[in-house]
């Protein structure tokens, strides 16, 4: 791409911004040398890394690229044998752990989102955690080496601060001392080529011993190391220098695995710069508010709310825009400053930038083409920060233009044959116009020319359009009108700034016929623009409704669906529990008949066989009625005494033993209690009585049909546990209107027969009770007959 043309359309400033969000100076310099590209595939494949990479950044923010620097000049040096410094080595430390966690972020996202692309780049890396560590460990983020890096560097700086505290322990004693004080300048000690001396005064020369390893500006002061501590600082210095061939040892060995591991670093560092490159462009895109393209290769450029990316998105007018679907050039018309040649450089930058990789300001479904070449003629004067509209035409430009355009190239001309006489110069923009048409370019020019309104009329595959003008306020809109030429607006802006009306209407008069006349038709096109776009306006409105109406019919639907789904599941999974449950007892029961048959052969009591049948009843499957319907059922007959009813309060069964009022007095088991009839439903009717009952009957006796079993099982209990239960089987018993019933207690010590004994012959429902007989269980089962 002529880097005319980048400038031209100020596509360095979008750069600009990008340098801004990358981490790193290798993706620092991927953005700098980013440049459009001409291949289809190629584009796509940026596009997917951006929308992954806005997808990631999205989800947890930015990549953690921090301590990632180039280590390429590092990494050279390491590996022709040169020592690296504590600093360089520290570095490729950090970019090791850099690329490691890098790396660990994108594939933990790839795993919540797929993210193909900056995946592939995530594991082609190469983490080196050894070589990371083993720097990390020998030296500290200071750049200093610690003494943790080896014994030996361990040893020698102990003995070195050991050497030191000797040192300015013998010269902090000889500060003390008062002949000493006396001819020192200052008491402190001090550092002169690695040696402690302290501040003598000149004059003491003679008298202080030692050598002079400086002297002040002055002259005043001699820095003296005294004769005391010459060896000691001599073995200080022999220490340390012992200290800086370990330190040399420690780098070089550093040094040597970072050779060994150069090549994996060096790959590292490549896809790193790929990735923060990635995520630079998704910040830029969240900034921008931008949206990912479609791409195509035949020309189709369709804009959905397109922005300038150099304007206040908030102050801007976004612009609509079809050209390669219906007409392959469009010929914009109008005023200056009207926003002609913003709409030109829009379309060119965001093509340029779409073509980069990068998405663009625009909404979602805008679809741009990768051209060949984009060529502009647009004005090096111009700053669209400014929102100038000063131009120039630049024929020598043209020329090489049409010398160099191809029919996949995107060619914008603005104010094509300014500059010259009107006649020539319209007649030349329409030979112009003409032969770009005729290579099959996509074309979006601008001119000031009449005739130019009628050339687009004239040709297949070119249409009009202009910048909208409000002639009440004559300002400019900015809106781009595709299928309506510009209007000089000359007659109308002066009388509505009260140029005398004779005047205007001399000026008309002057207007040839045929100029007349298309502006007449313009004005008729502008009034049926005008009123389809209300009608549209009030049709979109009335969509918009209705698709509101239908999105919240059909978000009720689908709740209703899900309900009626979960409902159906439910019911589903209870009947097949119970049809399991059923199975199950029912098995059971068939079991226990066969067992019995088994052991006591054509002797099974009928009780048993009755309790059997009953139990087997039992395990069949019903379908349990919910409150209402019970409620409704109970509402269609008043409760009566001997009623089976429900109380869902205390979620128990009983019967209705009389009614008192809006009351009932209902056996609740052992226990009777009285019940609003309100709180009462209808389960089963008392049958109908086969004689008149008398006027004082308080109880109801119930069928042998209800679920009441004919023994009580009481084994493993104690007495007063055993007393409740048989005091409530009793009554029940009683109620169902049985003859006899079993008590079975067992053979045991015979204290807990004996106690239910002697409280059957308290009952008042027992007519008597004897024990059992053979084949009822013998001693271990009590047979009480009842009243």
């Amino acid at each position: 791409m002529d880097s005319k043309i980048l400038h031209t359309l100020e596509y360095a400033k979008i750069i600009r911004k990008l340098v801004q969000h990358t981490a790193t100076p290798m993706g620092l310099q991927m953005a700098e040398d980013l440049a459009p590209d001409s291949e289809l595939e190629q584009v796509a494949h940026a596009l997917q890394a951006t929308a992954e990479a806005s997808d990631a950044y999205r989800l947890k923010g930015n990549a953690p690229f921090r301590g990632v620097v180039d280590i390429r000049a590092h990494l050279k040096r390491a590996v022709i044998g040169g020592t690296l410094n504590p600093m360089e080595l520290l570095e490729i430390a950090l970019t090791a752990r850099g690329a490691r966690r890098v790396r660990n972020h994108v594939l933990h996202l790839h795993e919540e989102k797929p993210l193909p692309l900056l995946a592939h780049l995530a594991e082609s890396m190469y983490p080196r955690r050894e070589l990371e560590d083993e720097i990390l460990d020998c030296i500290e983020e200071t750049g200093e080496v610690l003494d943790s890096a080896s014994p030996e560097l361990a040893r020698i700086r102990r003995e070195l601060r050991q050497g030191e505290g000797k040192v300015r322990e013998k010269l902090e004693g000889m500060l003390r001392s008062s002949s000493v004080q006396k001819m020192l300048q200052d008491s402190l000690i001090t550092l002169r080529g690695d040696r402690y001396v302290i501040p003598v005064k000149q004059e003491y020369r003679g008298h202080f011993g030692g050598i002079v390893h400086d002297q002040s500006n002055s002259g005043a002061t001699l820095f003296i190391e005294p004769e005391a501590v010459v060896a000691m600082n001599n073995k200080l210095r022999e220490t340390k220098a012992a200290e800086a061939r370990e330190i040399e040892r420690i780098l070089q060995k550093l040094t040597a695995l970072a050779a060994e591991a150069a090549e994996d670093l060096a790959i590292n560092h490549d896809y790193l710069a790929h990735l923060d490159f990635a995520f630079a462009k998704a910040q830029l895109a969240h900034e921008m508010k931008a949206e990912q393209p479609r791409m195509n290769d035949e020309g189709r450029i369709i804009m959905k709310r397109g922005f300038h990316p150099l304007l206040d998105r908030d102050k801007a007018v976004p612009l609509h825009l079809e050209l390669g679907v219906s007409h392959t050039g469009i010929i914009v018309t109008g005023p200056n400053t009207g926003g002609k040649t913003v709409a030109l450089k829009t379309v060119g930058l965001l093509s340029l930038m779409a073509m980069s990789g990068m998405f663009v300001p625009a909404d979602d479904g805008t679809e741009l083409c990768v051209f060949d070449a984009i060529y502009a003629d647009i004005g090096d004067e111009q700053s669209i920060e400014q929102s100038l509209s000063t131009f120039s035409s630049h024929m020598t430009n043209i020329i090489r233009i049409l010398r160099e355009m191809t029919p996949r190239s995107l060619v914008l001309l603005d104010e094509l044959g300014a500059g010259t006489d009107p006649a020539e110069g319209s007649a030349l923009a329409i030979s112009i116009l003409d032969h770009i048409h005729r290579r099959g370019c996509r074309l979006l020019a601008t001119t000031h020319y009449s005739e130019l309104k009628a050339y687009a009329y004239n040709r297949s595959g070119l249409i009009n359009a202009s910048m909208e003008f409000d002639v009440a306020t004559l300002s400019p809109t900015y809106r781009l009108l595709v299928g309506v030429p510009g209007r000089s607006n000359a007659f109308a802006i002066a009388e509505r700034l009260g140029l005398d009306k004779m005047i205007i209407q001399q000026a008309r008069g002057e207007v040839s016929e045929d100029d007349l006349r298309v502006e007449n038709m313009i004005q008729s096109l502008e009034r049926d623009r005008q009123s389809a776009e209300q009608e549209r306006a009030g049709a979109e409105l009335l969509r918009r409704e209705l698709e509101e109406e239908r999105n919240l019919y059909d978000e009720e639907l689908r709740r209703f669906e899900e309900q009626r789904e979960r409902m159906l599941a439910k019911a589903q999974e209870e009947a097949r529990q119970a049809v399991q449950k059923a199975r199950r007892e029912a098995d059971e029961i068939i079991q226990e008949l066969r067992q019995l048959q088994r052991e006591e052969g054509a002797a099974v009591k009928d009780h048993k066989l009755t309790e059997a049948r009953k139990r087997l009843e039992d395990a069949s499957p019903q379908l349990v009625q919910g409150r209402q319907t019970s409620r409704a059922a109970a509402s269609e007959r008043a409760i009566q005494s001997g009623d089976e009813v429900r109380v869902p309060s205390l979620n128990q069964r009983g019967y209705v033993v009389e009614l008192s009022g809006s009351e009932a007095l209902v056996q609740l088991g052992i226990m009777k209690m009285k019940v609003k009839l309100t709180d009462l439903e209808l389960v089963k009717q008392a049958p109908a009585p086969k004689a008149a009952p008398k006027a004082a009957a308080a109880t109801l006796k119930r069928t042998r049909e209800d679920n009441v079993k004919m023994e009580l099982d009481l084994r493993g209990s104690n007495l007063d546990e055993s007393i409740i239960e048989v005091d409530r089987f009793l009554d029940e018993s009683f109620l169902s209107g049985m003859g006899q019933v079993y008590i079975i207690h067992g053979k045991g010590t015979g204290v807990l027969r004996a106690g239910i004994q002697d409280f059957l012959r308290r009952h008042t429902h027992v007519k008597s009770y004897r024990l059992g007989n053979y084949g009822e269980g013998g001693a271990g089962v009590t047979v009480a007959e009842l009243k």
